[in-house]
């Protein structure tokens, strides 16, 4: 029986966080759940504390914990929205995914929930965030990035 496999990358922080990170998103439901609503929404769009405790079945203290951790751990970014009601400002703090919490949230994505536009997009991404990380290690371990060069041309011009 053959299944069928999804070719999820996943670039990882270093390993002091990794474990912090993961735990924090996939050790329990509420951060999991978190990252959806965030895909749901649009990867770039803004998120509300309001918004995440009126469409997620959690407590305020939840959301409030998990959007902290998250934060803490590079996954959002926190910033504060000016906010004018009836002559009245408001400060609003607003949460969006880091590079890093786009590559979780697009880890959960069903691909069928993804236009050909996003597909383009992530795989543009992924190619130059790959491509920048094994120029990094060949830096590192001595290979003459030439011989990269090389054989990435080979690549693009043979056949499936």
């Amino acid at each position: 029986m053959t299944v069928k496999l999804h070719p999820y990358v996943l670039f990882l922080p270093p390993t002091e966080n990794r474990e912090k990170i993961l735990s924090a998103i996939f050790g329990s439901k509420a951060g999991v759940d978190l990252l959806r609503f965030a895909l749901k929404q649009g990867v770039s769009k803004n998120l509300y504390q309001k918004d995440l405790v009126k469409k997620l079945n959690y407590s305020n203290k939840t959301i409030i914990e998990n959007l902290k951790a998250l934060t803490k751990l590079g996954v959002l970014n926190e910033s504060m929205e000016k906010n004018e009601k009836e002559g009245r400002i408001t400060w609003i703090k607003t949460y969006q995914l880091t590079d890093l919490g786009k590559w979780f949230a697009l880890l959960l994505a069903e691909e069928k929930e993804l236009s050909e536009k996003e597909k383009a997009e992530i795989l543009e991404s992924l190619f130059r965030t790959y491509v920048k990380q094994v120029k990094r290690l060949a830096e590192e371990i001595g290979i003459n990035k030439k011989t990269l060069e090389e054989t990435f041309k080979q690549e693009m011009k043979s056949n499936p």
